[in-house]
C-alpha cells in the first residue's frame, strides 16, 4: 500500500530526525492481560538522497516497526519496539531495538485530562544515527471531548552514546487533534518536531518541524488504523512522508477492558 503511495506523490535529514515510528501518544496504557501488536509502516517520497556523516539515505526508505506492549496492571504497560529498514538499493536490515515502560494516572483520580508518561531507552545501529544509545522521556497529556480529540506530547531526549551526548535532553515536541466526521471515522493534524537543546534550540533553519494530515478508522475495539501524509516545513527535514499504523490488541484471560 505505502508503495503505490508514494508512486503516485513522488514526481538534509540529520541525526534527531526519527521516521522509525511517528506516533502521537494517547494516555491510555493496554489493560492487564491484554498485548497490542503494532505494524508502523512509513517511506520518505522525498527526503534525503545522499549519504551524510556516514548516515544512510531517507529518500526511498520503507521503514518497517514492529511493536508489541504487554499491559501488566490498569496502569502500567511495556512496550517493545524492533525496527527495521528496507533501502532502495539493498536488502532488509535489522536498525535496533528499544523497551518503553509507561505508566498513567488511574481513571480512580477523576482528573480533567489523561495523564501518562513513558520512559524509552534504546540501541540503533550507527549507519541510521549518530548516536547509537538514546533516552526518550515522553509526557502525554490528551482530552477527549465530544467529537474532538487533543494529545500533547512534550517529548525530551538525548544520546547516551553517540555524537549528541554533550548536547544533553533535547526537544521534540509532538501533537495531535482531531475530529469524528463520521461514526468510526476521524479526520486530524499531527504535528512533530525536534529543536535542538533544551538549553539553546538550534537555528530555525536547522530544526525539523512536519504537518501529518491523518485520517484514523474504528475498525472495531481491538483494532487500531492510522494513515498520513507528513510535509516537511523546514530544510533539516524529510520533505514528504507517507505512513501507517495497523495494530490489532489479543486478549487473554481476565483481560481487556470493556
Amino acid at each position: 500500500m505505502l508503495a503505490m503511495c508514494a508512486t503516485l506523490v513522488m514526481p538534509s535529514t540529520v541525526v534527531a530526525q526519527n521516521n522509525f515510528e511517528i506516533q502521537v501518544y494517547g494516555s491510555e496504557t493496554v489493560a492487564p492481560g491484554s498485548t497490542m501488536v503494532e505494524l508502523h509502516s512509513n517511506v520518505a517520497a522525498q527526503g534525503s538522497t545522499k549519504t551524510t556523516d556516514h548516515l544512510l539515505r531517507t529518500q526511498g526508505a520503507f521503514h518497517e516497526t514492529l511493536e508489541i506492549t504487554q499491559g501488566w496492571a490498569s496502569w502500567f504497560e511495556t512496550g517493545f519496539y524492533v525496527f527495521t529498514s528496507i533501502q532502495p538499493d539493498t536488502t532488509w536490515e535489522w536498525v535496533g531495538d528499544h523497551i518503553r515502560p509507561r505508566v498513567r494516572a488511574p481513571e480512580s483520580w477523576d482528573l480533567l485530562v489523561g495523564l501518562s508518561l513513558s520512559a524509552e531507552v534504546g540501541y540503533q545501529r550507527r549507519a541510521f544515527s549518530t548516536d547509537t544509545w538514546t533516552l526518550e522521556l515522553r509526557p502525554i497529556i490528551d482530552k477527549q471531548w465530544k467529537r474532538w480529540y487533543v494529545s500533547i506530547n512534550p517529548v525530551l531526549d538525548r544520546a547516551i552514546k553517540g555524537e549528541s551526548i554533550g548536547q544533553g535532553f533535547e526537544f521534540s515536541p509532538a501533537a495531535k487533534i482531531s475530529y469524528e466526521v463520521a461514526p468510526k471515522v476521524a479526520v486530524g493534524l499531527e504535528y512533530y518536531g525536534a529543536l535542538g537543546s533544551v538549553t539553546h534550540f538550534n537555528r530555525a533553519h536547522d530544526q525539523q518541524h512536519q504537518l501529518f494530515p491523518v485520517i484514523d478508522l474504528d475498525l472495531g475495539p481491538k483494532w487500531e488504523f492510522n494513515f498520513g501524509v507528513g510535509f516537511g516545513l523546514t530544510p533539516s527535514t524529510d520533505r514528504l512522508i507517507v505512513k501507517m499504523i495497523l495494530g490489532y490488541r489479543f486478549d487473554w484471560a481476565g483481560g481487556a477492558r470493556k
